[in-house]
């Protein structure tokens, strides 16, 4: 029984391994490829890989990071949106340094108040008071000059009709009362004089100083009002109401890293792609009156010509398109800048990686 058992086992396995065989063998469909891949339309054609960006005349994407921290109250646009320059894109909570300002305007008004003061002296008011006060000092010195003429008549008719003590003291008194005389009209000289020199120059730059003060914060305060620097369209919004956002820009919860606040790239009639020309190949460019150059799109059979903008004179190392700030390879590539006009149907956008083919006229 158990011989059975083992022949009738031995026979299955032997049928699996045949069977086994028999299908490894077999030829294997090959499967159809999702696109074709781009191939080289030029006899010498250099290969390199590219990013399509906003056409501006330096550099890449508009990136906007506000030069004030705060939080987010209102945001005025969107993505995809086309504005002017001067448009206001979002605003953040400027209360404290709205009070700020107001507090050095109020500061600065105060100050140049004192200095229209100074510059307007005397008052009338003020002037018709000391020489009243001059006058009765010089009406009060006469009085005792004409007392003490009388007394000093008598004294010289008959010593014994006043009192040395009596004389002495009429002496003393107006010489009291010529002091005070002589105080008074200096005093309205000084007065009529107005303001001393030293004291408007001192409080014109205490004046300045707090209008100089007043203007910075008000500079600041601006701040706090993202405008637009130039014609753009808005490629992407990394903020929302009620973020914080700093100099260095807004928290990317998903990124885990620090982004710009917004996005700009120019209007999207025509638009640039970088190509980045690995380091040994460089040779092989032809002349800048010589190159051309075509671009495919992945995963479609559409090209589209470029036409060479400039070279971007500085090798540096490749980053990995997929990840700009962590992946590095150890590949160095020097980016030459192309142009196109993108047609109403061809869907494409920055950021988008491409195929280049370069070649020579």
């Amino acid at each position: 029984m158990n011989t059975k058992i083992i022949f009738i086992a031995s026979g299955i396995g032997l049928l699996i391994a045949m069977s086994a065989a028999f299908l490894s063998g077999a030829e294997k469909k090959v499967l159809e490829p999702a696109f074709n891949p781009a191939s080289n339309p030029y006899v010498n054609g250099i290969y390199a890989n590219g990013m399509i960006e906003s056409a501006l005349p330096s550099g890449e994407n508009i990136n906007i990071y506000p030069e004030v921290a705060g939080v987010v109250t209102q945001i005025v646009v969107t993505e995809g949106q086309e504005i002017k320059k001067g448009d206001v894109l979002l605003s953040m909570d400027d209360s404290v340094q709205r009070a700020t300002v107001e507090q050095l305007k109020a500061q600065a008004d105060a100050a140049k108040i004192i200095l229209e003061e100074l510059k307007h002296q005397p008052r009338a008011e003020v002037l018709a008071v000391v020489k009243a006060q001059m006058t009765s000092a010089q009406a009060s010195l006469h009085s005792l000059q004409v007392q003490l003429d009388k007394q000093q008549k008598s004294y010289d008719l008959d010593p014994q009709s006043v009192s040395k003590d009596s004389l002495d003291n009429s002496i003393n008194a107006l010489k009291v009362a010529a002091a005070n005389a002589e105080v008074a009209k200096k005093q309205y000289e000084l007065t009529k004089a107005g303001a001393w020199s030293y004291d408007i120059n001192n409080q014109e730059q205490v004046y300045k100083t707090q209008y100089n003060a007043y203007l910075s914060a008000q500079a600041v305060l601006a701040k706090y009002t993202l405008k637009a620097k130039s014609d753009g369209v808005v490629l992407s919004m990394m903020s929302t109401v009620g973020s914080y956002l700093t100099p260095q820009g807004v928290y990317g919860s998903y990124t885990q890293d620090m982004n710009p606040v917004l996005v700009m790239g120019s209007p999207q009639a025509q638009m640039n792609v970088r190509a980045f020309i690995d380091e040994i190949l460089v040779s092989r460019l032809p002349a800048s009156d010589q190159i051309q150059a075509k671009m495919f799109i992945r995963g479609t059979t559409i090209s589209v010509p470029l036409e060479f903008v400039r070279v971007q004179p500085y090798i540096s190392p490749k980053i990995e398109l997929t990840n700009q700030r962590r992946e590095r390879i150890d590949v160095r590539v020097l980016p030459v800048i192309f142009s196109f006009n993108k047609a109403h149907d061809l869907k494409v956008y920055p950021g988008q990686v491409v195929d280049i083919y370069v070649g020579e006229k």
